[in-house]
């Protein structure tokens, strides 16, 4: 057998050079037009390769009946073959797959009872990834947490912030954080009340270590032991990794839902979905900066904005938590409350969520309405139940006109899906409800912006129970499912720098 001579420095950059007159000579001017004569392309939108999304653990009741939802919108397209796949699983190192969807379009279910239903961690890959969201809804007849409580998996993060909680008499409210990572988070957690930053001993919520892949649950009430704060806002950071994070309350003698994190601090909110025949409406509002806000406060309702008598404004003090009760603000409308600067030329940016009753006595229930932003270009909510006067979708523009479009998919047990085109008046709320042909099961609802201004959506499911009117509402965020990938041009000449 011949050996091969040795290529010496100077054989390959002569090589090279040689390759490089070549290419030269065929590749396209990086600089030049298109032949024909258009500008180069700018960046494209692609669809999402992959997606991650964390459940809690959905109750501590041994009568507990929970619902478990997936869903990727059908006109979500991926790179690659098409296929993909979606899984939920148990977040332990040994998890378990709760369900799996193998095809857009198709809503998947499952179920589960008792008080040992595990936290969730899920991704979904390929075909399945774009727009892929996943619900818990969970029903508790009786008991001291007795409601329906329902929340959408979210996708972890490192900074969250949650306006409505409380440590009086009455109330229990859990942080449940959920790592989907093979590395430990650690994390802090602050409580401010109406006079700033609640104090306790040393050490206590910060640097709370949350295992890898595996879930926590932290009681506000230990954290600032004797302190009793009936409106707060907790502030959840890491300090390492990321997490999912979402509160649990249950309140003694009115019911218990998910209170979701309030959307990034902003100096104009809307807080929709608020349902028509709310009793009690209460918002709490906290600036996490060091100005001071005064926010002009207004009931966004199917005939257009008003304001509520006698709470036209609210002064939030910087790092202070405030709150204004606006009683039966709806009056038998539903309607969104859009908070902005009283003052456009003074702003701060501010957090804020609603504590919802319905019903009144012994028949009471309570929801949350956190701040959230708007659909974007598409938005997906899975488990809507085709049952009647069961699924109410509102719909809010607060400050121009828009068109969007609402889609509702088949039902994890069958049906065609149905859509319609809903134009929404700026500064009111549209309501619509609308279900798969033949729908049987659990569908999911996608609104898309077809023109016109930002629309914020939420969504109310009421599943009544011997009288009680039991809802949660979750609102609908931007699924986010394309990214902006930079054009490109071919550029040989790296081979010789």
């Amino acid at each position: 057998m011949k050996q091969r001579a040795p290529l010496t420095l100077a054989a390959v950059t002569a090589a090279l050079a040689a390759l490089t007159g070549i290419a030269s000579l065929t590749a396209p001017d990086p600089g030049a037009k298109p032949a024909d004569g258009k500008t180069a392309a700018a960046a494209a939108r692609m669809p999402v390769e992959r997606s991650l999304l964390v459940c809690p653990a959905p109750s501590s009741s041994d009568i507990a009946d929970t619902t478990y939802t997936a869903f990727t919108p059908a006109a979500a397209k991926a790179s690659g073959d098409g296929k993909g796949v979606a899984r939920l699983l148990g977040a332990t190192k040994d998890a378990k797959p709760v369900l799996e969807s193998k095809e857009p379009g198709k809503p998947v279910g499952a179920t589960a009872t008792g008080a040992e239903a595990p936290a969730l961690t899920g991704s979904a890959e390929g075909a399945l990834a774009p727009g892929w969201t996943a619900q818990l809804t969970t029903k508790v007849s009786v008991g001291r947490a007795r409601g329906v409580l329902g929340t959408a998996c979210t996708a972890p993060g490192t900074d969250f912030w949650f306006p409505a909680v409380s440590t009086a008499k009455g109330r229990e409210d859990f942080v449940h954080l959920v790592n989907p990572d093979d590395a430990a988070a650690t994390v802090d957690i602050k409580l401010f009340g109406p006079d700033g930053l609640a104090k306790s001993d040393a050490g206590v919520g910060e640097s709370i270590r949350v295992d890898p892949k595996s879930s926590r649950t932290v009681s506000l009430a230990t954290l600032v032991p004797g302190i009793q704060l009936a409106d707060a806002t907790a502030h959840v950071t890491t300090r390492a990794g990321r997490v999912g994070a979402t509160v649990q309350v249950a309140e003694e003698g009115v019911g218990a839902d998910w209170l979701p994190a309030s959307t990034d601090p902003a100096g104009s909110l809307v807080l929709p979905g608020i349902p028509a025949d709310a009793t009690s409406v209460r918002l709490v509002a906290f600036v996490p900066g060091e100005q001071d806000a005064d926010l002009k406060l207004r009931l966004a309702a199917p005939g257009g904005a008003i304001s509520p008598a006698g709470n036209e404004q609210l002064h939030v003090k910087a790092g202070m938590t405030a709150t204004a009760d606006l009683a039966d603000v709806t009056r038998g409308e539903p309607g969104s409350l859009l908070l902005t600067p009283a003052d456009p030329k003074k702003t701060a940016p501010v957090v804020a969520a609603v504590r919802v009753v319905r019903g009144t006595g012994a028949k009471q229930e309570l929801g949350f309405v956190p701040a959230a932003g708007p659909v974007g270009t598409r938005a997906t909510l899975a488990d809507n139940r085709p049952e009647e006067n069961t699924t109410l979708l509102s719909l809010t523009a607060p400050g121009a006109d828009a068109k969007v479009k609402v889609t509702a998919s088949p039902g994890t047990g069958g049906g065609e899906p149905a859509s319609k085109e809903v134009t929404v008046k700026a500064g009111t709320t549209q309501t619509v409800a609308l279900a798969p042909a033949g729908g049987k099961g659990a569908y999911a609802l996608t609104v898309e912006t077809l023109s016109g201004g930002p629309v914020h959506a939420a969504r109310t499911l009421s599943l009544p129970h011997e009288g009680i009117a039991m809802f949660t509402v979750q609102a609908f965020s931007d699924d986010h499912s394309t990214v902006s990938v930079p054009g490109a041009t071919q550029d040989l000449s790296v081979l010789t720098r």
